[in-house]
């Protein structure tokens, strides 16, 4: 089995990346990274990441219309664990009854690592992150 050690990053939409950088980095974030060509703008945000994805972007544009009253502004939440023993997460998932996306090496909080998403019950994406490839 594994641990769950933290959250490891959140995902926005959003429509304005002026004026959201201003307000993170106003806060104390700092920009970590940028994906300009996806359009994902990654903030370090103590431990976790904070990555802003534009909705004019590739990566946005999958997630449909931009956030309203009836429409959703989180694209995914990730959930940093340990170990990320492949075998074992697929069985438990398996049993669970949760179908899955593929495990890829992935960005986040600690860098590169293996990650899987899945759906909760709700329809949520949680993404869970193993350490990164390299220490």
């Amino acid at each position: 089995m594994f641990t769950i050690l933290g959250i490891d990053h959140l995902v926005l939409r959003i429509s304005n990346l002026s004026r959201m950088l201003d307000f993170y980095l106003h806060l104390g974030c700092t920009l970590e990274r940028e994906r300009p060509e996806l359009g994902l703008y990654q903030l370090r945000a103590g431990n976790a990441l904070i990555d802003l994805i534009t909705i004019d972007g590739p990566l946005g544009r999958t997630g449909g219309a931009p956030a309203e009253t009836e429409g959703r502004n989180l694209d995914h939440f990730c959930l940093r664990i340990e170990p990320f023993d492949k075998a074992e997460l697929e069985s438990l998932l398996t049993a669970m009854n949760l179908s899955t996306g593929c495990i890829e090496s992935r960005y986040g909080a600690d860098g590169l690592g293996p990650s899987i998403y899945l759906k909760d019950p709700e329809g949520n994406t949680l993404e869970l992150k193993g350490p990164p490839l390299h220490r």
